[in-house]
């Protein structure tokens, strides 16, 4: 008797899998469309035995297409940003924003966020905001690291004139002293509003509303440092030179640390360029230079890409340097050194020469220049 109950019960419950199942590709189809980078975009949607269809996207238009080709299926899709947010901006309020792969401090970290960068608000989790830099990277912060603002107070800070922190890392202070109590460290990259000044200080105010005084030396005006750059072959280099030494951190895009992606990244930036966040990312980036180790036909700054090439024609990339010249690239590797392509060169680096991809030019093939506000440009 019970073999017959069990075999009942399979026949009924094939109907539903054999319709789940196309309805998963059709789903797997719209993401594919809409969403093909989960890490710059949210098209998280399953459908249920029961016939609804539940998730979160931030893409509206997927969501009315998957409807169209799914009629009947209810209807239970959360478009973001959550209606549960009365606040849909934040801009970054301490010098460094850890920003998690999910919604608890244990998670990896995917990525960071420097003071004074405005992010895009999408969802919450408890205390942990779902947010979205400039470069589009989605992921997730506690609340705490960031100030929520209105539309109009998102605005208001963007037409503040501004000083960006170039120093690698320094303070802020209570008074034009720098004996006085520190408010927070800040790094190279960092953004506050301009208040006043008072001898070899700037007066300054955060995005929440603390003031403080930077030293002038440590600091310039945003719209001057961007008006002044001239990214060339040498400015990369000599960036990338600031940088040697620090220590290797995954998700780091800092001088706190950085991983392989957050360094060049980082140091595109400070030259005017903003690069996507990861290696495998950044590979789209720039026109192609080589694939054959040609060494000679690469130029400082070029980027040379790293990882595994599968028999069926994919890759997949998994690191990333910044040529600097004389056959050797610098990268973040346990820390950001200098390693050659030369055998017998005491820092040869074997491994990434045996994994090595391509490479790509950056330098005149960019589109995404830093720019000013037109606010900013007055």
């Amino acid at each position: 008797m019970k073999k017959y109950l069990f075999l009942a019960a399979c026949l009924l419950a094939a109907p539903a899998f054999s319709q789940q199942k196309p309805m998963n590709e059709l789903i797997t189809a719209v993401q594919k469309k809409y969403a093909p980078d989960k890490r710059t975009a949210i098209f998280q949607v399953q459908a249920t035995d029961d016939g609804r269809l539940t998730g979160k996207t931030n893409l509206p238009a997927a969501k009315q297409e998957l409807l169209a080709q799914a009629p009947g299926l209810k209807d239970e899709i959360r478009v973001l940003p959550s209606a549960d947010l009365e606040k849909t901006k934040a801009i970054v309020r301490v010098s460094v924003c850890n920003i998690r792969s999910a919604p608890q401090h244990s998670a990896e970290m995917a990525t960071q966020a420097l003071l004074g960068t405005p992010l895009k608000v999408w969802d919450k989790d408890g205390s942990w905001l779902q947010v979205q830099t400039p470069d589009e990277y989605i992921s997730w912060v506690d609340q705490g690291s960031v100030h929520l603002v209105t539309d109009a107070e998102a605005e208001a800070w963007q037409k503040a004139r501004k000083l960006i922190v170039l120093a690698p890392y320094a303070f802020s202070y209570t008074k034009a002293d720098a004996n006085s109590q520190t408010v927070s460290d800040i790094v190279s990259g960092d953004l506050v509003a301009f208040k006043g000044e008072k001898g070899a200080f700037y007066e300054v105010t955060y995005p929440d509303g603390r003031s403080a005084f930077i030293m002038k030396k440590d600091a310039k005006f945003y719209k001057e440092w961007l008006a002044s750059l001239k990214i060339t072959e040498n400015s990369l280099v000599q960036t990338s030179e600031k940088l040697m030494g620090l220590p290797y951190l995954w998700g780091g895009t800092s001088f706190k640390g950085v991983d392989c992606s957050g360094f060049t990244k980082t140091v595109y930036f400070l030259n005017g360029v903003q690069l996507p966040r990861d290696a495998s990312q950044q590979v789209h980036s720039g026109e192609l230079v080589d694939t054959e180790k040609n060494w000679s036909a690469l130029h400082p700054g070029d980027l040379l890409f790293f990882g595994k090439k599968n028999d069926d024609g994919t890759e997949k990339v998994v690191h990333v340097a910044m040529w600097v010249g004389n056959n050797q690239f610098i990268h973040a590797s346990n820390y950001v050194l200098l390693s050659s392509v030369i055998p017998g060169d005491a820092n040869y680096d074997e491994y990434n020469v045996g994994r090595y991809l391509r490479t790509k030019r950056i330098l005149n093939h960019y589109q995404n220049a830093l720019k000013l506000s037109p606010e900013q440009n007055n």
